[in-house]
Parts: structure tokens; sequence; C-alpha cells
């Protein structure tokens, strides 16, 4: 009877481990591996930024191809002397007007004196007074030296808009061609002075041909005598700047570069894809390398519209194709002009520093949202570059 019992029992234990055997791949299947759940979340997270990214470049485009940009003009003088005055150093800011340079006077005073006596001796032989026709020759000479700067000033300001339409603004242009309009007037009614007073001297007077060259020899030499002033064209910060007292200045060669503080921009490089929603008058949001934390605002002044390619056909020669390596192609990038808000950190850029900007070309709250967002962290990212 025992050994039945005993039977039965070992029968009973055999019959539950086999159980317990069949039950463990069941519960181990019903476990969910982790794997997945982290595949599935990078896969929507992936998706996300995919679809943020492609409609992020079209509608609020960012990039970090930016610099600053400004006028810069070399400060040459118009005539040939020692240098006796030096009104600047390295950096200092200067409003225009200001005298850099003085060059030596004295050679240029006798050039005066000497067409002055000049027309004495001329006039003395035509037996007329000389004391308005040197005054009047005097003046223009001055006016003529005024004409010449606004000249040169508005040359250049037709050189910048050539090259970039949107560099200056419109006040800036309007300025330097009312200068120009002012001096030209000025030296006709200059010119229409030393005329009256030609006709003063008698028939005789403006029709001596000994006359006229005396006076042409006066104002050359009033002109030069002004141009041993060398004065800054515009306001700014004077720059590679490295000449001391002696140091003879030849006419035209440049003694030092003004940077012009009186407009600054944003060229940002754009990729071409990004350019199909941007327009003039967008709002941007910039930061700079230089004050890390700090959001400036602007505007889109102008887009361009062509860049130079390096396969660009030679006259006389065979075209130049460009190979590429890389399985994708890399995208062309076009300036964009960006104006800056004026505000009083405009003093601490410096031409030629970094920048980020994020351009805004619609009133989508999400993506507008996220680009305040990726500029914002970018400032503070701007510490540790």
């Amino acid at each position: 009877m025992s050994d039945k019992i005993k039977e039965n029992d070992g029968e009973a234990i055999e019959k539950v481990a086999s159980d317990k055997k069949n039950e463990e791949p069941i519960k181990t299947s019903q476990k969910k591996s982790p794997i997945k759940l982290i595949t599935r979340i990078v896969l929507i997270v992936s998706a996300f930024f995919f679809v943020w990214y492609v409609l992020s470049e079209r509608h609020t485009p960012y990039t970090d191809q930016a610099r600053i940009k400004g006028l810069i003009t070399p400060v040459s003088p118009r005539v040939a002397g020692h240098v006796t005055s030096i009104n600047i150093y390295l950096h200092k800011k200067v409003k225009a007007g200001d005298t850099l340079f003085q060059l030596d006077r004295l050679p240029f005073e006798i050039a005066v004196t000497k067409a002055e006596a000049n027309i004495d001796n001329t006039m003395q032989s035509v037996a007329a007074s000389s004391a308005s026709v040197k005054s009047a020759a005097g003046k223009l000479g001055v006016a003529k030296a005024q004409l010449e700067r606004a000249e040169r000033n508005w040359a250049r300001v037709q050189k910048v808009m050539k090259e970039n339409s949107g560099a200056l603004s419109e006040a800036d242009v309007d300025q330097s061609e009312t200068a120009l309009l002012q001096a030209t007037e000025q030296v006709a009614s200059s010119e229409a002075n030393l005329e009256r007073a030609k006709q003063n001297l008698g028939d005789s007077g403006p029709d001596n041909p000994k006359i006229r060259a005396a006076i042409q020899d006066l104002e050359n030499a009033k002109l030069n005598l002004e141009f041993t002033t060398v004065i800054a064209p515009t306001d700014g910060v004077i720059e590679s700047f490295d000449i001391d007292l002696g140091y003879y200045a030849a006419a035209g060669a440049p003694m030092t570069t003004l940077i012009s503080d009186t407009d600054l921009w944003i060229q940002a490089d754009m990729k071409e894809n990004s350019l199909s929603k941007m327009k003039e008058g967008n709002k941007v949001k910039i930061t700079f390398d230089i004050a890390p934390g700090k959001i400036v605002t602007g505007t889109v002044r102008s887009i361009g519209y062509g860049v130079s390619t390096a396969d660009q056909t030679n006259k006389g020669g065979l075209p130049k194709i460009t190979s590429k390596n890389s399985w994708l192609r890399d995208p062309q990038r076009f300036p964009v002009i960006i104006s800056i808000d004026k505000n009083d950190e405009l003093e601490i850029y410096r031409l030629g520093g970094q920048a980020d900007i994020v351009v805004y070309t619609g009133d989508n709250f999400i993506l507008n949202s996220l680009a305040s967002f990726r500029i914002k962290l970018n400032s503070w990212l701007s510490y540790v570059r």
C-alpha cells in the first residue's frame, strides 16, 4: 500500500514539474521587448525633425553663414608732402570733416604768394586793379576743392550702389547727391563772381591771355593749399594706421583706412531653396558671436539675383566642366542683405564679425515659435564657440 502511495506521489511531482516547464516559455513570450519601444520613439522623433526641417527651410529659413558688412574708404591726400600734424590714432572714432592729417603748408603757401604776385605784375601791365580778381579767384579755388570732394563721395556712392543696390540707405544717397548739387552751385556762383571781376578790369583785361593764365595759376595754388589738410569724408573709425610725423605722403597713396559707421548691414548666404517664400521687408532675428545671449532684430533689405560660378566659358577656350565626387549636390547660396534695426549696441559690432540669422516669412505660430527657440539657443551657445 505504501509503495503505491509513493508511486502516485512521484507521478504527481513529475506532472507539476512538467507544467512549470511549459508555463515558462509562455510567460517569457508575453514580456514586451524595450528595443521595439525605443525604435518607435526614435522613428517618431526623426519623422518630426524631418518634417520640421523641410518646412522651416522655406517658412523660417536659418543660416550661420552671415557676416557684418559696411563701407570702407581708403583715405589718401590729393597733393604730396611731409606730414606735419597727426590728429588720429588707431581705432579712433572721427566725424565727417574732422582733420586727420596736416601736410606741410609752406611750399603751397609760397606757390599761392607767387601766383598772387604774378597776377599783380600782369594786372599792372594792363593798368587795372587785381584785388577783386584775386579774391574771386581764391573763392573759386575753395569752391572747386569742395566740389572735388563732393564728386569723389558721389562716385563712391554710385560704385557701392552698382555693386550692391541695397548697401546704402536712401537717406545716405540723397545726402551725398545734395552735397554734390550744392558744391556745383557754389562753383557756378564763384565762377560768375570771377567773371564779374574780370569784366571790371575793362575790355583789355578778360581777353588778355596772360591774365587768364595768371588767374588759373592762382586757382590751382589755392586748391593745392586746401588739399594739404586731409579731412574725414564721413563718420567712422580709423583702421590700418601706422605712419608718424615726417612721413612723406604721395598724392593718391592711401595713408589710412576709414571704416564708415553710417551704415552697417548683414550679408547672409542663404540656400537657394530657402528663397522661395522670402521677400523684402521680412522680419529677421540676429545673434552675434560678439554679443552672446543677445538677439537683435532686422529686416530683409534685398535678395541677390546672381552669383559667380566656377564653370564659366572663357573666350577662345573650351568649357570647363567641374566634376562632383559626392552623390548629393551642394546647395547653391545667394546673398541676402539684412538691415540692422537701430540701437545703442551697434557700436560693439565689427566688420567681418559672424552672425546667425533666422528669417520669418509668414505668421505660422508653430514654426515661428520653434525658430525663435532655435535662435535663442544659438545665442547662448555663442558663449562656448
